[in-house]
């Protein structure tokens, strides 16, 4: 949720020219990072990248379309619902994350 927050942020940061918004990007991936190193204790580098990679896609065009009202075509939805699938994937039938 912190790079979500992060990423909103930066799109209202105007190119890290408004101050506030900013800040905001800073310290949410700051969070984004410290919390992904603490789940590197226990997954394999390469799931939680793509665990954090493939949500991040989707909780942030998710978060694009509402906030932003960005429009979504279909293709985008079937990448999403794909993206999340995968994720599914690796949490529950993958022996490479703790179950």
């Amino acid at each position: 949720m912190a790079e979500v927050a992060g990423t909103t942020a930066l799109k209202w940061s105007d190119g890290m020219s408004k101050l506030a918004p900013s800040l905001v990007v800073v310290a949410a991936y700051s969070v984004a990072f410290y919390s992904l190193s603490l789940a590197l204790r226990t997954l394999n580098v390469g799931i939680a990248y793509a665990i954090w990679a493939g949500l991040g896609m989707v909780l942030i065009a998710i978060a694009g379309a509402i906030v932003f009202r960005e429009r979504l075509d279909l293709a985008a939805y079937v990448g999403i619902g794909l993206i999340i699938a995968g994720v599914v994937v690796l949490n529950v039938v993958s022996d490479s994350t703790p179950h």
